[in-house]
């Protein structure tokens, strides 16, 4: 019976996990492979914890530690350490220590002489998608039975730590639902050790390993005690190195326990592995990668001329790379970027997206890239490409740059043929005619009246028939030449103004003023209604109340709220306003590329925030105003321009040119939000027939909520539909790998290798320490810099500048309110830049870790003509 207590590691394997933990079960794998050498022992498994802890009766304890909030520090200290002393205070009953002496005999050594590596092995650890590192204690040179066992106790408390209990309570796991088993293994008294990295940890490169190495015992490195040697090997040959000065080191006492040490200075220089030894540990780690499958973190030792391998865990930091299906080197650009959206998107989100781009999209991280190969591989299509990716986001263009610096990474391909216009002839130019705008946008309101009308009467499989047609027409639209010139007209406009004005005139980013109140931008439009919303409001205070209580109440989400404001004095007029608002802009949200995040119709509190701001920093008649002030600082702009213009050599001419230019950008540059506004709209009619379908598949008990539809891509939902079966674990896998692709930042650009390339600004006209960003609307501001990542917790006072990850469209109400912009993502002509410039607020995008480098509350200053930010003391 005491056995199942007790397991030697050649009797354990990766799915043991629920018996021996992630450390003991990747140990047992370990000493599975060929030619890999592991020290020998044993594990005590976590039916022996369970044991443990039934006598310890600790459930009521555990219950106060759940409820905790993870940030009160103290009060988790204190009951951790209780718990800790309750479960140490236990002496280890008697079967169970013999079954543990008993397994020690077994490795015939004398009892008393033989040492020991006494290691915590929980079940959460070591996972694919976390991995725990260091939450827990490893005990070194462990010396006699009496000692093993006090230490076995002292792992099965290591899993109340404070940092292990904070880790698992911000990661959402239940402190009842993992268990710890325990490693005792033959102890190894290395010359060197360290750490070995299958990937690159830094770059993510997947062909160059890392190799950390330092003297004695492992702990000197995994404790930050000494800086490692560090190795670099790529294809069987170190390709860089750096040699540390290494001080110190641990060493074991004969006695038993371990010690810091002075490393003697003759010695502290040289290398603690030969070239030799680096490449051939590489080769015994591409081989234990192999076997698990992706790229590990390996701990390892050096006995002997001898490497022993003590633990091997998945990297979990790393992107991962997309599927290609072929051996050819490729390079992903992200669409996150050029969208605004850098966010993961659930597996319904970007199936959808896949099904209705123009372009064909790689999914990976819960991203999508787009593969640009042979557009790089073609010097034809390369130039342009750079060009188009500049302009959007100067960093792309600068990793690309980057990725085609090494040799021979990206293919070189003949160009198709001679550039000539394209089949057909080349596009008529467009005429500067508003009727062009409106045209287009009747087009796409009446593609979408009838998109509402038909997907009405369809359900289950002719559904989805219906959506995979709707696509189609959706693509036509998007693919429409006539919207296609007309955004480009007014996209060249700009630039072409900002070039000669700056060339003419000495102006810099002279459209930035031009372009301010610009008509026909759905997106400006929305931020401007929403101040009408709050004119409503305003003279109502029983409203006011009500909606201050909304905002701190955390209502579900849902609509109830607008039926309970009806209730209000006043209330059935600013439920009429807000419902109106919701008619025409209800189908947007932030991260709205992602079908499945809450639109506003669905959530309408997200708004509460912004209307109170609203209330509170504006007085009646606010959007009215504004947009005649844009207006009349436009015409003014225009009329200085060229009278300035007129009086120059050949100024006629160059006035005359400008002002066609002016009159362009004016008629089509708000035309540039439209698409996408129609893209979201078409979005949120397919949505509320899927979750229709949804709610059919809960009533036949199929699924157990609507929004698990959420985990699957569109074809997998359309073959649940057909089948009324679901894969209940692919759904919770799906949860488990969502959760976890929060963790990862997504690169800009990203190699087939594995490598994510940042790119880097080359500009030295900046001042020391300031931020360096993308210049995409004029102007210089100081203020109060408010970091926010979610718009429904926004709180701003007039003057306040916006430090967030990214804008789209849906952040454009909080832009009416704010004095300045700083995004960590974007280009010229993304979304926020182009509502920066319509309000007139200086807005620099594409400042790398913005939301880590500026504090909430800081003073800074945006530079938005140079493209910079400096943080104020």
């Amino acid at each position: 019976m005491s056995e199942r207590y007790v397991l030697d590691l050649q009797e354990v394997g990766e799915t043991q996990v629920a018996v021996v933990g992630g450390k003991g079960a990747h140990l047992g794998g370990l000493s599975r492979i060929e030619g890999v050498r592991v020290p020998d022992g044993f594990c005590v498994t976590t039916d022996a914890f369970r044991r443990v802890m039934a006598e310890a009766s600790i459930d009521e304890r555990l219950d106060q530690l759940s409820r905790l909030n993870p940030d009160d520090r103290e009060a988790i200290r204190t009951l951790s350490a209780e718990i800790r002393r309750t479960i140490e205070g236990i002496a280890v009953p008697d079967d169970l220590a013999a079954a543990i002496t008993r397994a020690l005999g077994r490795r015939g050594e004398p009892g008393e002489q033989a040492a020991y590596a006494v290691r915590s092995s929980a079940t959460a650890e070591d996972l694919p998608t976390a991995s725990f590192a260091g939450q827990q204690d490893t005990y070194l040179n462990v010396m006699g039975p009496t000692a093993i066992l006090q230490h076995v106790s002292r792992c099965w408390a290591s899993l109340f730590t404070e940092r292990a209990v904070t880790y698992r309570q911000r990661n959402g796991i239940d402190h009842r639902t993992v268990h710890m088993a325990v490693v005792v293994q033959q102890m190894v008294f290395p010359h060197a050790a360290g750490i070995l990295f299958t990937a690159d940890p830094v770059t993510g490169n997947r062909k160059v390993a890392t190799v950390d190495a330092g003297f004695g015992l492992g702990e000197a490195l995994v404790s930050g005690l000494v800086n490692p040697d560090v190795f670099k090997v790529r294809n069987g040959e170190v390709v860089a190195k750096a040699i540390a000065a290494k001080q110190r080191a641990v060493h074991a006492l004969p006695g038993g326990g371990t010690q810091e040490v002075a490393v003697d200075s003759q010695r502290q220089e040289q290398p603690a592995l030969t070239d030799a030894q680096a490449v051939r540990l590489v080769q015994l780690g591409r081989r234990i990668e192999a076997h698990f499958g992706r790229p590990q973190d390996i701990e390892w030792c050096l006995a002997d001329d001898d490497f022993q391998i003590v633990q091997s865990r998945p990297i979990t930091t790393l992107f991962p790379v997309p599927e290609a299906g072929d051996q050819e080197n490729h390079v992903y650009v992200s669409v996150g970027h050029g969208q605004m959206m850098t966010d993961p998107m659930k597996p319904l989100g970007f199936s959808m997206w896949q099904l209705t781009a123009m372009v064909p999209m790689h999914e990976a991280g819960g991203r999508l890239f787009v593969d640009v190969t042979r557009r790089l591989a073609s010097p034809a299509s390369r130039a342009g490409l750079l060009d188009a990716m500049g302009k959007g986001d100067p960093l792309i263009r600068n990793a690309l740059e980057t990725v085609l610096e090494r040799d021979d990474f990206v293919p070189s391909l003949p160009d198709a043929g001679p550039g000539g216009p394209p089949a057909g002839g080349a596009p008529a130019p467009i005429e500067t005619d508003p009727a062009v705008v409106t045209k287009l946008i009747e087009r796409s309101e009446v593609s979408i009246a009838a998109l509402e009308r038909d997907v009405r009467t369809k359900t289950g499989p002719a559904l989805f028939d219906f959506l995979l047609e709707a696509f189609e027409e959706h693509k036509r639209v998007l693919s429409d030449p006539l919207s296609f010139q007309a955004i480009m007209a007014g996209m060249e406009a700009t630039w072409w103004l900002n070039d000669q004005l700056q060339e003419w005139l000495g102006e810099k980013n002279a459209a930035d003023t031009l372009t301010l109140s610009a008509p026909d931008n759905i997106t400006s439009e929305m931020g401007l209604a929403l101040l009408d919303v709050a004119d409503v409001i305003r003279p109502r205070p029983e409203v006011v109340t009500f909606l201050q209580g909304v905002e701190n109440a955390d209502y579900a989400g849902d609509t109830a709220f607008l039926d309970e404001l009806a209730k209000v004095a006043g209330g059935t007029e600013a439920r009429d306003a807000v419902e109106a608002y919701l008619d025409r802009y209800g189908m947007r949200c932030v991260g709205e590329i992602d079908i499945t995040r809450p639109r506003w119709r669905e959530r309408p509190t997200t708004l509460v925030p912004v209307i109170l701001d609203n209330v509170r920093n504006f007085g009646p008649g606010a959007a009215e105003r504004r947009f005649e002030q844009g207006r009349q600082k436009a015409q003014q702009k225009e009329q200085d321009v060229l009278s300035r213009l007129r009086a120059l050599p050949d100024g006629d001419r160059k006035a005359d040119e400008t002002k066609r230019m002016i009159d362009r950008v004016r008629t089509f540059i708000g035309y540039r939000e439209y698409p996408k506004y129609g893209i979201i709209s078409r979005y949120f009619v397919y949505k509320q027939a899927l979750l229709e379908e949804a709610g059919r598949l809960v009533q036949a008990g199929v699924l157990p909520e609507k929004e698990d539809i959420f985990y699957l891509t569109f074809q997998e939902l359309r073959d649940v539909v057909r089948s009324n079966q679901v894969d209940d674990r692919l759904i919770e896998e799906r949860k488990d790998a969502f959760r976890s692709y929060h963790a990862l930042t997504p690169p800009r650009v990203l190699t087939s290798d594995g490598e994510a390339v940042t790119g880097a600004y080359r500009r030295d006209d900046v001042p020391d320490g300031a931020l360096i960003g993308v210049p995409v609307s004029a102007g210089t501001i100081e203020g109060r810099a408010r970091v926010i990542l979610d718009m429904a917790k926004a709180d701003l006072e007039a003057g306040d500048i916006l430090v967030t990850a990214f804008t789209d469209p849906s952040w454009s109400p909080l832009f009416v309110g704010i004095a300045g912009l700083v995004t960590e993502v974007g280009g010229l002509m993304t979304h926020g830049a182009v509502i920066a410039r319509e309000y007139g607020l200086p807005a620099v995008v594409g400042v790398e870790q913005a939301t880590r480098l500026i504090r909430d509350g800081q003073r800074i200053r945006v530079h938005g003509t140079d493209g910079y930010v400096e943080i104020l003391p």
